[in-house]
């Protein structure tokens, strides 16, 4: 179907600690979108997943009674592996406990009776630093986010790969050996999101011998110079740096975007994670720019919202 301009979508964004929503309003074909009405709830993903669904749509009340005029629809970036062709959650980690199987497109369509469409939330956060912000114009680029959990997406010809079930870019599961970058601190670890992410950060800090922080806490601590911090801050950004190599050798991206809390690690971290991507890439990938995103928190509103607009067109 067609889309008329301006036009305004509800997007939301469902996170393992939070969840937002804005009216994302597109004054022409074209032209930025615009933020409006920006709310944002903690998620208590420890509720379980039928309390966090509906949180979302008390959320998605709230921002859809500001809006000013008929909405196209609604748009969803949310945590976890999303079966793109019911719009459900078909899989989710301990980090969001009953999350999965929570018909999430079904009970928005049935509570508002609009057109609703959900993609994982990484991929919506591509999807909007592709079309909007930091890799805006590039044909193909990798959006990692790292933040209490490690996903991805993958933008090619301006569009989010999903795969055959819509789970293209679920990086965290990325086998990470020991033999990787530095020797690792304790035990050992077969994901790489154990080892990069925030919860394995923070994991990782405790077992060996740290007090129980959380990842900024731990990073203040390196940029100190206590040496467990550093060594763990070090191995994250090492791991990562490296896992980057390997998934540039695969896709060949224009350039990488980095999001997410631990990208806020300090010099450390980012240093690692450059000499492991360095050692580890090809001759012709070395120097590939690896670039911070650029629209924060409102990349997945925008993802969603995009993603909406996409599937009214028919082209998700």
């Amino acid at each position: 179907m067609s889309v008329d301009y301006p036009c305004t979508i509800a997007a939301f964004d469902v996170g393992g600690t939070k969840m937002a929503g804005a009216l994302v309003r597109y004054p022409a074909v074209g032209v930025p979108p615009k933020i409006e009405a920006i709310r944002s709830v903690p998620t208590e993903a420890g509720r379980g997943g039928e309390a966090v669904l509906e949180a979302l749509l008390a959320l998605v009340a709230n921002v859809t009674a500001e809006a000013e005029g008929p909405l196209v629809g609604i748009g969803v970036g949310a945590a976890g592996c999303v079966d793109v062709r019911t719009g459900g959650i078909a899989f989710a980690n301990e980090l969001m406990p009953g999350w999965t199987g929570q018909p999430v497109a079904e009970r928005l369509r049935t509570s508002f009776g609009l057109s609703v469409a959900v993609l994982n939330d990484v991929k919506a956060h591509a999807l909007g630093e592709a079309r909007w912000g930091a890799a805006q114009g590039a044909q193909t680029c990798l959006v990692i986010a790292v933040g209490t959990g490690l996903g991805g997406g993958i933008v090619a010809d301006g569009r989010v790969l999903l795969g055959a079930r819509g789970f293209a870019g679920e990086l965290g599961c990325t086998p990470c050996p020991d033999k990787l970058g530095t020797p690792r601190a304790c035990g050992t670890a077969s994901e790489l999101e154990s080892i990069a992410a925030g919860t394995g950060i923070e994991n990782r800090y405790r077992t060996a011998g740290g007090e129980r922080l959380c990842g900024r806490e731990i990073a203040q601590r390196a940029a100190d110079g206590e040496e467990l911090a550093q060594h763990i801050i070090r191995e994250a950004g090492t791991a990562l740096g490296e896992a980057i190599a390997a998934w540039t050798d695969l896709l060949d991206p224009e350039f990488v975007v980095l999001s997410g809390s631990v990208c806020n690690a300090g010099p450390l971290w980012r240093a690692a994670l450059h000499e492991g991507f360095e050692r580890q890439a090809p001759p012709l990938m070395r120097g590939m720019p690896i670039v911070d995103a650029a629209l924060g928190g409102q990349a997945p509103l925008i993802g969603a919202a995009e993603y909406l607009l996409d599937s009214l067109k028919g082209r998700s």
